[in-house]
């Protein structure tokens, strides 16, 4: 097979429309098929209905821990977005490269199938893992049962590099994640008889401000890190619904939130002083009116946050490959705190930048590809000393 450039690669990869809602199979099939043509032999894990797949890949001695090189290939809706070019068409102009899921994360992607050829032609005296998931955007979902597959393992990696956009600058930590779901169950009425009723929008707005103060709490000093922007835990209400009409007393509401931890703190403590206050305040009030009203919370995702020591293994091959000992955190989630709970060191540096991922006309720059295409360079000459 001809070898391919990560550009060329990166075109066929923004070509496969791999939305969190619809399937990525086209995209794995093609990457399985990539590497079996490079005499790679890979591992394709899928879900319970088969409508997705992570594909795991070893180059290299199998006996060994070796470096994995992580990515998701899911990428966040197009609609409602103002795009000037085909999201799903790769566009170049003035040295950017346009479309969904360039810089976040196809690009990385592209240039690691890129540098395949290069791993296999290599005396690899550690071994090179690619690990690619699916559904990383709606809650590092997919990556979990291949990590439960690879914990199994005699051999499993000693460290991950995940690739997510950080313009290539070495990043050690990250904020963990948990969004819950608050069901209010009022008692409808007429309004003009409102004090007979449960307004269970009314009781949501009193939750809703309970989790303010609870974020104002965390943003004081004693619960700061200065390594993050911002430097606490913050907590925010990002959707709500509820009521049927303004004359009748509303029976339902639901409203969805989420915490940003900061590692190391644990985000079920914000959902449990929730339910305390739901319990303790709001219910008896609610059910002094009607017996059957109810607060309930329900968990949507979570994943872990990151936070690899400066003087670990990990952090000082990051340092090598990057070129650069200015280890910095990212606001966003990766999956890295999940290969970190699987006893696998994670670090995280990828091409392009954030400030374009999830937007119209997303892009990456070519200089970025190119410098991603080097930095893997160095991983081959590092793994083969």
């Amino acid at each position: 097979m001809n070898e391919m450039s990560s550009r060329a690669l990166l075109e066929a990869l923004i070509g496969f429309a791999t939305v969190s809602r619809d399937s990525n199979l086209a995209l794995i099939e093609f990457i399985r098929d990539y590497l079996v043509a490079h005499d790679v032999e890979c591992e394709v894990f899928y879900n319970d209905e088969r409508t997705k797949a992570n594909l795991f890949a070893t180059i290299g001695p199998r006996h060994r821990g070796g470096v994995a090189l992580s990515g998701h290939t899911d990428v966040v809706p197009v609609d409602g977005q103002a795009w000037t070019v085909d999201p799903f068409r790769l566009v170049e102009k003035d040295g950017r490269l346009y479309g969904r899921g360039t810089a976040d994360m196809k690009g990385f992607l592209a240039s690691v199938l890129a540098a395949v050829p290069i791993f296999v032609k290599r005396d690899l005296k550690m071994p090179v893992h690619l690990a690619f998931s699916y559904d990383e955007e709606v809650g590092c979902l997919g990556v979990r049962p291949m990590l439960e597959q690879l914990a199994r393992r005699e051999h499993k990696p000693v460290l991950c590099l995940v690739g997510e956009p950080t313009e290539l600058k070495p990043v050690l930590g990250h904020k963990g994640k948990l969004a819950m779901r608050c069901c209010v169950k009022g008692a409808p009425c007429h309004s003009a008889y409102a004090p007979y009723g449960v307004n269970a929008i009314q009781y949501a707005a009193r939750l809703i401000n309970h989790l303010d103060e609870i974020g104002e709490e965390l943003a004081q000093a004693g619960h700061r890190d200065e390594r993050f922007d911002p430097p606490y835990t913050t907590v925010q209400t990002g959707v709500i619904q509820g009521g049927r009409a303004l004359n009748i007393v509303p029976a339902e509401c639901e409203f969805d939130f989420e915490v940003r931890a900061l590692p190391g703190f644990d985000a079920t403590e914000v959902a449990d002083r929730l339910q305390t206050y739901a319990q303790a305040t709001l219910l008896p009030k609610m059910r002094a009116v009607k017996a059957d009203t109810g607060i309930s919370l329900t968990p949507l995702s979570s994943y872990p946050g990151l936070a690899t020591p400066p003087d670990s293994e990990a952090a000082r091959l990051l340092a090598l490959l990057s070129g650069s000992t200015e280890f910095g955190t990212v606001a966003f989630g990766t999956e890295g705190g999940l290969f970190e709970q699987a006893g696998i060191p994670a670090v995280v540096c990828g091409p392009g930048s954030m400030d374009q991922g999830h937007k119209p006309d997303e892009y990456v720059t070519v200089e970025q590809l190119r410098e991603c295409d080097a930095m893997l360079l160095r991983l081959a000459d590092h793994l083969s000393t």
